[in-house]
Parts: structure tokens; sequence; C-alpha cells
């Protein structure tokens, strides 16, 4: 019996479900994360692989992290028992910091959020966020692949539109609103090569400050402004005069969807705020240090110069 179960402590292990149809790129996915700078120590992954031959976790094995593959079958139907025995010998054995689990591209997330949580596995661990990452080629044709398609998407906490480097320009800022309409309230971000920072993935949306360097790849460090050659926009804005909180919070409520990611302290006239934007959604959380204002921006393709135009506009007078 684990430690901490036997003293009655018991401490919840952290899972994140990669889902997405087939194709989407959540192999992809995996892969970056565990090529991350991020400390993945006690990061156990398990790989699903509908058929007889675990492609993916040989793919995977050269990562350092370990790998339990589940094969002939999926973890939402066929492999269910197994997947709840895995994840009990898991948490007995090998004491786990955080669970990553890459599901078949046939399952539905909604078996295996059903099955966290009943019986012992409710007690042992818990779903911390869902990452579905959805084939930008694929959304036109949304109709034709039923309803796993779209529970898929639908219990994601966060949306990666993902392959958007095959898409006409004008089609990511269209799939992007269509994605929003179609599930309010979602969090999309697009990618390239399902590339986003650690944070994004692995916060509980609770931002300790401000770190522009977790999101380097989408820009060159020590760089104010950046574009690199995906489209992909990075900036900065600071201002030590108080924001008001209004023009502020309208400002946010009108950030292109292609504006997928801000993040900071922001100071109004009474208070300091943390604010947390990711793919249309944002929160914010009290900030003791009460300086200045320190955002930072990703984008695909958008104006850096009309952004900051109109938040320049919310500083107080």
């Amino acid at each position: 019996m684990n430690n901490a179960e036997h003293s009655g402590n018991i401490k919840k292990i952290p899972i994140l479900l990669l889902s997405g149809f087939l194709g989407s790129g959540k192999t992809t996915l995996l892969k970056q994360i565990l090529s991350w700078d991020s400390d993945l120590t006690g990061t156990i992954v398990i790989v699903n692989e509908f058929g007889d031959v675990g492609i993916d976790g040989s793919l995977l094995k050269d990562s350092g992290s370990d790998v339990v593959e589940l094969t002939s079958g999926c973890i939402c139907c066929t492999l269910s028992a197994d997947l709840q025995q895995s994840l009990e010998k898991i948490y007995e054995q090998l004491n786990p910091q955080r669970i990553l689990i890459e599901s078949s591209g046939l399952a539905d997330p909604t078996a295996i959020t059903s099955l966290l949580d009943r019986g012992t596995l409710s007690r042992l661990m818990t779903l911390q966020k869902v990452i579905t990452v959805l084939d930008a080629d694929l959304w036109e044709a949304r109709e034709n692949f039923g309803a796993l398609f779209f529970n898929q998407l639908e219990m994601a906490n966060v949306i990666l539109l993902n392959k958007i480097d095959i898409l006409a320009e004008d089609q990511v800022p269209r799939f992007l609103e269509e994605i929003h309409t179609a599930i309010p309230g979602s969090q999309v971000i697009p990618t390239v090569h399902c590339r986003i920072d650690p944070e994004t993935l692995f916060s509980k949306n609770k931002p300790k400050g401000l770190d522009i360097k977790p999101m380097s790849f989408y820009l060159k460090e020590n760089k104010r402004k950046s574009v690199d050659a995906t489209g992909y926009v990075t900036f900065v804005f600071e201002s030590a005069v108080p924001l008001d909180e209004k023009c502020f919070k309208q400002f946010t409520a009108e950030l292109p969807f292609e504006m997928f990611r801000m993040k900071g302290p922001v100071r109004f006239e009474d208070r300091t705020v943390m604010v947390n934007f990711v793919g249309g959604r944002g929160d914010e959380s009290p900030w003791e240090d009460s300086a200045k204002t320190q955002l930072a921006f990703i984008g695909w393709k958008v104006d850096p110069e009309a952004i900051l135009k109109k938040i320049k506009n919310c500083i107080v007078s």
C-alpha cells in the first residue's frame, strides 16, 4: 500500500488527458512535452495505440519518462479495466508526480473521465486537464465524423487547432470564430506541430508572475517584439501609470481569437491583479506588487501596433 494512502493523507495525482481524432497530432504534442526543459521527474506516460502494435510507445521510450503501453483495444471500452489496473499499479509502485494519458483517436474522453470519477481511482487521482488536438484540415468536414469528434472537443479544457500552416491564411480566423461559436467558452490555441508553452499545458490557471521565458520558442530571447517564420507574434506592453479597469475589460473582451495568450500583472487605480488569458478565456487573481502593468502577448499574425494602441487608450489620464 502506498505510504500516503496508509497514513490517510492521500495525495491525489494529477492526470492530463491528451485527446483528439485520428492523425490530429497527439503524439507530436506528447513528444513536444517530453522535449521541454521543464522538470518531468515522476511523470508517467500512458499511450494507447488502437491496434496490435504500439507504435507510439516505441517512439517515446527515449524521452527518459516511464512509458506504459496499452494496445489491442481502446481505453474507453475494451481496455477500460486494463487502464484502471495500470493506474492503480502506477500509483502503488512508481510514486508518480503526474500522469499523461495519450488516448487513441477513437477514445471518447467522457468514458475515461467517468472511470476516474468512481471507485479507487477517484480517491487516488484527479483529472487536471483535457487537451484536445484538432486537425485544422478536418474542421470543415466535421459533420462527417459523428458525436465522438464533438465529444473530444466539448470535453477539452484547451483545444489546439493544429496544423494551421496547411490552411489558407483567411481560414484560421474563420475556423477560430466557428469553434468558439460551436463551443461557447472554449479555449482555442492555433498551433503548428502542437507547439505551446509548458505553463499553458500544466498550469491550474493560477499564474505566479510574468515569465516570458517559457514562451521563448515563439520569440527570440531579449526581443520586445518578434515574428517567427510560421506567423507567431510576441510583444510586451508596460505602463507605470494605472489602467482604467472598465476600459481594460472591454479591451480583453474585444481581443481577436488569433491573440491567444496574454499574461502579466495589470495595475488599476485601486489594486493590481495578475491576468492570465489563454485561448479566448481569462481569469485574474490578486497581486501584491503594484509597481506597474507588464503584459506579455502571443498571437498568430496579429497586428501588435493596433493592439498596443487600444490598450494604451486604457491608461488613466
